[in-house]
């Protein structure tokens, strides 16, 4: 027997935030809203082969880098496509010392979370 991941809980400031922003860039849905947390997940809900997220507030996330970021695919268009819908979302790109020369792009979410957009696309 082994586990798998289900949740995976992001501390924040403004979960309302945060959960319409990883909504727009995974296709998720909001699916549970408690004591000011979010929990967002596909469509088919919490307990698919896909892990939900919840928004947790805080009023003091950790500081410094995180110890685990996300990284996405595109599904849908290339990389550079989905790249600069990721920026009209509100992503910025976040500097970790990269030499330019990387196949994926940092990127942090409204919040500074950092997480990477990697080149292949997913189906």
């Amino acid at each position: 027997m082994a586990c798998r991941i289900s949740e995976l809980v992001i501390d924040c400031r403004d979960p309302q935030t945060l959960a319409a922003f990883w909504c727009e860039v995974l296709g998720f849905s909001v699916l549970d809203t408690e004591d000011g947390a979010v929990e967002i997940g596909p469509p088919e809900g919490f307990g698919g082969l896909q892990p939900t997220l919840i928004f947790s507030p805080s009023d003091d996330p950790t500081p410094g880098k995180l110890r685990l970021h996300i990284d996405v695919n595109a599904t849908d268009r290339d990389q550079d496509a989905e790249l600069e819908r990721l920026l009209a979302l509100g992503a910025r790109p976040a500097d970790v010392g990269q030499t330019g020369e990387e196949s994926w792009h940092v990127l942090a979410d409204p919040e500074g979370n950092e997480f990477c957009l990697l080149r292949a696309r997913l189906t």
